[in-house]
């Protein structure tokens, strides 16, 4: 299976830039909370665990399969 290649924190701000997509809808309309996700694009949360864990995939900043216990 290919893997996708993953981006940086920088690669993901300039592509809701790009697209005109603010981190406030795209948290709403993935199911996160707003903040978590500023968080994990900031850098303040790693993404190792729970709902950071899930946003870092998400976002394509991490390999990894979604946490569904949450």
């Amino acid at each position: 299976m290919k893997q996708k290649k993953l981006k940086t924190r920088e690669e993901v701000l300039d592509d809701f830039t790009t697209k005109g997509i603010s981190i406030r809808s795209w948290a709403i309309k993935n199911g996160f909370s707003p903040s978590i996700v500023r968080h994990v694009l900031s850098g303040k949360l790693k993404g190792r665990i729970g709902k950071s864990h899930n946003v870092a995939v998400k976002l394509g900043l991490k390999a990894g399969k979604l946490f569904r216990g949450l």
